[in-house]
């Protein structure tokens, strides 16, 4: 595979750190996960625990608002594949802030539920992920609503 090399200023360019987007630079889906990310890093900055997991919120908050959740549902509420919720839900029940029950009726799957640990670290990040979300507030002032539209439109359109 023959790959164009670079030019002298491209690479002086790269390695000053400072980055030319390209194209990348108008896609909505790579501002999207700039965005995301940086939201998460100053969440997780917020709660001093540098062991906080993308995602790990808002699960736990989905499993205690709709106790015995299935890890399907939860998949899909929450936009995650199998491949990350499972390493997930694997240590929220490890760390007994999620514990599992068979379905009787279904023994393919279990359901989820938050424990007394669970809710307390759930209220905890949440008085966190308020005062977070009022940042973001701040940022996108007015726009809020229709923000979320937009978003919540990209989610429904894209699936």
């Amino acid at each position: 595979m023959n790959q164009a090399k670079p030019l002298k200023g491209e690479v002086e360019t790269a390695s000053t750190g400072e980055i030319v987007f390209g194209k990348l630079d108008d896609y909505i889906g790579f501002h999207l996960r700039l965005a995301q990310n940086a939201s998460f890093r100053a969440f997780q900055r917020k709660t001093g625990q540098s062991d906080l997991r993308p995602g790990w919120y808002a699960l736990l908050s989905l499993i205690n608002d709709n106790p015995g959740i299935t890890p399907m549902t939860l998949s899909r509420a929450s936009g995650r594949d199998k491949s990350t919720l499972t390493p997930l839900l694997r240590d929220m029940i490890r760390d007994g802030f999620v514990e599992k029950q068979p379905i009787a009726r279904d023994r393919r799957s279990y359901a989820l539920f938050a424990t007394a640990a669970g809710a307390a670290r759930l209220a905890e990040l949440a008085r966190h992920a308020a005062e977070h979300d009022r940042r973001l507030d701040r940022i996108v002032g007015e726009r809020k609503a229709e923000l979320l539209n937009l978003l919540r439109r990209i989610t429904a359109e894209i699936e």
